[in-house]
C-alpha cells in the first residue's frame, strides 16, 4: 500500500495517581488475550484467496465476503493469504483491498482497519509511526505507544520494517519531525532494547526512585538521568522504582508530572510510564477517549483493535468495563456503522451488541 493514511487525531492523556500494578503479558511474557475467532475448519489459503477475488469482481464489492474471511484469519494464516494471493493473481492483496474499500468517505473507515488487520504488525508499526512523523498526521503520543507498549524484539522487527519499506530509518524520522526534549525522549524511547525478564534489582529501585523525585523536585523533567531510567530499564524494574516513589514519597510518579497538564513533553512523559507499567488501562483509556459525545475517532479505534486484537484485547475490554460500565461492543456499536462496525465488532469477538 503505497498511499499515506488518513489523519488521526491527537488525544489527550490523564493518569492515574495510585500506586501503579505491572499488567499480566507484562510478568513473565506477553500472555495470549487474544479476542478474534478462528474456525475450527479453516479453508486453504487458496480458497480464501479465490473468495476474496469474487468479493472484487462484478458491479460491487461485497464487503461483507471480506470481512468474514480477514477477521478470522490469525496472522499466519493472513501472510498466507497475501502470499499465496500474489502468487495465483499477479495482484497485492493490499492494492485490491485498498482500491476495493476505499470508495467513499465512511468506506473509508473500514478501508483502513482492514488494511491495518491485514498487515504483518512490523510493517503495521512502521507505518503508523511513519504517519505519526507527517507534518500534517503528527501523533508523538502515537510514537510512544508503539515504542513502550512492543516487546524489545518486536520494536526491533518494526525498526527493520520500516528501514525496507521507506529507505531510511525509523530514529532518523523521528528525529527529523522532533526536536529538543521531546527529541531527547522519543529517539532512545524508539530505539531501546530492554530486558524483558521479570527480575528486580531492589536497591537499583530505591536509588533510581530517589534520583526521578530529586529531579521532578527541581522540575528538571529534560534531565539525562531521567531519561536514561524511563528509555534502558526493563519494564518489571521500572514497575519497581515507581512503586519505590510512590511508597517513599507518598505520590505517584505521575501525579507529580502533572505541573503543567497541557505541556506536550510531561504529557509524553506521563504517557511513558504508564504504557509501559499497564498498557491495559492505558488502551481502554484511548478507546474511551476515542468513542465520545463530541464525535467519534475512527482512526484511534482502528489502530488500537487492530494492533492489539491477537495480544491482549480481552484485558483491554475488561478494563474499559470496569472504568466505564460499559461493554466496549455496546460502545462501539452506539457510535459506529457499516462496514467499519462490523470489522471493529468481528475483531473484538463480540456476542450480539
Amino acid at each position: 500500500m503505497d498511499n499515506e493514511f488518513h489523519r488521526s487525531n491527537p488525544f489527550p492523556f490523564k493518569s492515574d495517581c495510585h500506586t501503579l500494578k505491572v499488567s499480566e503479558h507484562n510478568q513473565g511474557g506477553l500472555v495470549a488475550m487474544a479476542t478474534i475467532n478462528v474456525p475450527q475448519h479453516v479453508p486453504s489459503p487458496k480458497e480464501d484467496c479465490d473468495q476474496l477475488r469474487k468479493a472484487f469482481q462484478g458491479w460491487g464489492t461485497n464487503e461483507g465476503l471480506i470481512i468474514s474471511i480477514l477477521a478470522h484469519r490469525n496472522e499466519a494464516q493472513r501472510s498466507l493469504i497475501r502470499k499465496t494471493y500474489a502468487e495465483t493473481y499477479g495482484d497485492d492483496l493490499l492494492i485490491e483491498l485498498d482500491k476495493e474499500l476505499s470508495s467513499d468517505f465512511e468506506a473509508r473507515f473500514c478501508c483502513r482497519i482492514v488494511l491495518l488487520w491485514t498487515l504483518e504488525p512490523a510493517d503495521r508499526d512502521a507505518l503508523m509511526v511513519n504517519e505519526a512523523t507527517k507534518w500534517l498526521t503528527a501523533n508523538n503520543l502515537v510514537i510512544v505507544e508503539i515504542a513502550c507498549t512492543r516487546t524489545s524484539l518486536q520494536l526491533f522487527k518494526v525498526r527493520q520494517a520500516y528501514h525496507a519499506r521507506f529507505k531510511k530509518s525509523l530514529e532518523e524520522d523521528v528525529a527529523y519531525h522532533t526536536s529538543g526534549d521531546i527529541r531527547q525522549l522519543l529517539v532512545p524511547l524508539i530505539s531501546s532494547l530492554r530486558y524483558e525478564g521479570d527480575e528486580v534489582n531492589k536497591t537499583l529501585a530505591k536509588s533510581e526512585a530517589k534520583v526521578l523525585h530529586e529531579k521532578i523536585a527541581k522540575k528538571e523533567y529534560n534531565h539525562d538521568d531521567l531519561v536514561r531510567i524511563l528509555t534502558t530499564r526493563s519494564k518489571a524494574q521500572l514497575l519497581a522504582t515507581f512503586n519505590q516513589y510512590n511508597n517513599e514519597y507518598g505520590n505517584a510518579i505521575n501525579k507529580d508530572l502533572k505541573a503543567d497538564p497541557k505541556d506536550e513533553y510531561l504529557k509524553l512523559l506521563r504517557t511513558t510510564i504508564k504504557s509501559l507499567t499497564f498498557p491495559e488501562r492505558y488502551f481502554a483509556k484511548i478507546l474511551r477517549l476515542a468513542i465520545n459525545k463530541l464525535g467519534t475517532d475512527e482512526w484511534a479505534l482502528a489502530r488500537v483493535i487492530a494492533s492489539r486484537a491477537e495480544i491482549d484485547l480481552k484485558h483491554i475490554k475488561e478494563e474499559f468495563y470496569r472504568r466505564n460500565s460499559i461493554p466496549l461492543d455496546r460502545a462501539i456499536a452506539d457510535d459506529t456503522s457499516g462496514d467499519f462496525e462490523r470489522m471493529l465488532l468481528e475483531l473484538i469477538g463480540h456476542g450480539d451488541a
